[in-house]
């Protein structure tokens, strides 16, 4: 499985691993689908919605390895 990089973009990300799309939900990226999320990157939608982008990471690569 690729691995998902805060230089990814949302769409990008989700593309990889769906699985992530509750975590992104939970902090407030709720337009998942979105013309934005298609653009912006994971640190970036971090940044906005004033989350640690390593945080975020962290909770991503524990779905991740989950799976």
């Amino acid at each position: 499985m690729q691995k998902i990089t805060k230089d990814m973009t949302i769409g990008e990300a989700l593309m990889v691993n769906p699985e992530i799309a509750p975590v992104l939900m939970s902090i407030g990226m709720h337009c998942l689908g979105c013309p934005a999320s298609q653009g912006e990157t994971l640190e970036e939608a971090a940044m906005v919605h004033g989350i640690d982008v390593d945080d975020l990471m962290d909770h991503i690569a524990n779905i991740s390895a989950s799976m």
